[in-house]
């Protein structure tokens, strides 16, 4: 991926980092930083999948785990970020246009029964924030959005244990079939983009109309 986006005239660099780890977080932002200038587009896309199972048969390690990978995390990261645009907003004496995008799931809607409740109740968390946070920050000129994608082919399937899981429910999907990676990423894209500058607090379900 950074092969493509540096041959596509981008600049890229990656960074390993445990973004549910606050020490780790704040590192991150400092090598971006240091790297290629204040960070103003923050995209919270750390998540995990673990095997399908219904909620009486989950225990209390597995569900903090999912809280602290998908919620914790974008909690970190958009708390170090904000708090860096505000610090340059007291420098600089005014606004950026600063954009949040939070990669929640349709399973936030749906609950997920008899497969992954604790994904869907960590994605439910992250809609909650962005509804939130969209207000706190709106006046800061930083925007909060969501993407919610249900039914894409992505190998987190495998890790739920169903490698074929969108395979088997598209025929239940008005679109009849699944969704791909880049459709999700082109809905991010937008909402960080200049022409989604009145856009903060929506949502954008991606799911074939399920």
């Amino acid at each position: 991926m950074l092969t493509r986006i540096i041959q596509a005239g981008g600049k890229a660099i990656a960074v390993k980092a445990d973004v549910s780890v606050e020490h780790e977080v704040i590192k991150l932002f400092d090598f971006a930083e240091n790297t290629f200038g204040l960070v103003t587009h923050l995209v919270n896309n750390a998540g995990i999948l673990l095997p399908q199972s219904c909620l009486v048969d989950l225990d209390v390690a597995r569900f903090n785990q999912m809280m602290l990978t998908n919620v914790t995390s974008c909690f970190l990261c958009s708390r170090a970020f904000i708090k860096r645009i505000q610090a340059n907003v007291r420098v600089k004496q005014h606004a950026l246009n600063s954009a949040i995008v939070n990669v929640s799931s349709a399973a936030a809607k749906s609950g997920a029964p008899f497969e992954y409740i604790d994904y869907a109740a960590s994605k439910g968390a992250m809609d909650a924030i962005t509804t939130g946070l969209s207000v706190e920050v709106a006046g800061k000129g930083i925007r909060v959005n969501d993407v919610r994608p249900g039914f894409i082919h992505t190998q987190m399937h495998a890790d739920g244990g169903e490698p074929h899981r969108v395979a088997r429910l598209a025929s239940q999907i008005p679109l009849k079939r699944g969704g791909t990676p880049e459709e999700v990423a082109n809905a991010i894209a937008w909402l960080l983009s200049d022409e989604a500058s009145y856009v903060t607090g929506s949502f954008i379900d991606l799911a074939g109309g399920k």
